[in-house]
């Protein structure tokens, strides 16, 4: 019998409750100004849910930020809250990344979500100066501070890195020691990304794709940096070649995210159709199987009325689900 290793990733679908953001990263594809992008309704997220198809288990609630003093910020933490509930009704299993939280958004948004993400992108406050000088809320203690109040929270979450801002390889490792050290006191960090910039049709970033042979390092020092229990994960739809995304598989990653019909953060570059990638990894020796957003080490920290949920989740994929799954329990 042939060994295959295993790489995982999440049958996943966006939502997008508004593309505007009151940040300007200059490596953006993303946002729109305040004020013009229409919100999505709950009558067109139910249509769009209610197509999926069959195995779609995760629905990425992805939104532009409205700045913590807008007046309209009660409504967009409201709109999030309800596409989240919305998702649940339907069956799915929500993950929110919407950008820094206050206390209380964060422990209300535990309610509806199986797990949160936040990237913490680079801890170098001289980024500030350069690709996030209007983007205030890119400080590095504000987003580490999410980080610990997740772990507080004790919010399943996911975290990762930006590379080629303008960062060092001394910032980055940096960047990674930071999550650690959170991971370290709270036992709350479910995946790392490692993500490469890559050029898009609306950015004013002039800088090249991040090299493969530096993807390929960092992904080798964040196998040793962090500790085992984390997963690393690659997109694999920015990689530059078919090689360097074997190349690090085999350097420690081991998952490739949520695809998605749609990458809504870089929508130049197209998810290859699953079946497709699960044969060609299949030749290499990878055998690609499916996970939910939540690993099931964490599953005694989701809200008590989502975890029967998350169990007709497991029991659908079947215990194939848990073979790869780091067997370190997260803090009680």
């Amino acid at each position: 019998m042939v060994a295959f290793n295993v790489a995982t990733y999440s049958p996943a679908f966006t939502l997008v409750p508004t593309y505007e953001c009151f940040n300007r990263c200059a490596y953006c594809n993303f946002r729109t100004d305040p004020a013009q992008s229409p919100w999505l309704t709950l009558a067109d997220a139910t249509r769009q849910l209610q197509q999926l198809p069959a195995g779609v288990s995760e629905i990425l609630i992805l939104s532009g930020e409205v700045h913590p003093r807008s007046v309209r910020r009660t409504e967009w933490f409201r709109h999030i809250y309800q596409l989240c509930e919305l998702s649940l009704s339907l069956g799915f299993l929500p993950h929110s990344n919407v950008g820094p939280l206050s206390w209380a958004e964060m422990t209300q948004l535990k309610q509806v979500n199986v797990s949160m993400g936040l990237m913490l992108e680079q801890t170098t406050p001289s980024l500030l100066e350069t690709v996030h000088r209007d983007a205030p809320s890119k400080r590095p203690e504000l987003r580490l501070q999410q980080l610990d109040w997740a772990g507080a929270l004790k919010i399943p979450f996911t975290t990762g890195l930006l590379l080629g801002l303008g960062e060092s390889e001394a910032d980055r490792w940096e960047t990674l020691e930071a999550i650690a050290r959170s991971h370290r006191q709270w036992g709350h960090i479910q995946e790392v990304i490692l993500q490469p910039y890559s050029p898009g049709h609306q950015d004013n970033y002039s800088e090249k794709p991040f090299g493969s042979e530096d993807l390929i390092a960092v992904v080798a020092a964040a196998r040793q940096l962090l500790p085992p229990e984390i997963t690393i994960q690659i997109p694999p739809n920015l990689m530059l070649s078919p090689q360097t995304l074997l190349d690090c598989l085999s350097a420690g990653a081991r998952d490739l995210g949520g695809i998605v019909p749609h990458d809504h953060v870089n929508p130049n570059y197209d998810h290859q159709d699953t079946g497709q990638l699960e044969q060609w990894l299949a030749s290499r020796g990878w055998h690609l199987q499916p996970r939910l957003p939540l690993y099931p080490q964490f599953d005694a920290w989701v809200a008590p009325p989502l975890q029967d949920l998350v169990q007709r989740w497991r029991d659908r994929l079947g215990a194939r689900y848990t073979d790869h799954q780091p067997s370190v329990s997260p803090k009680s």
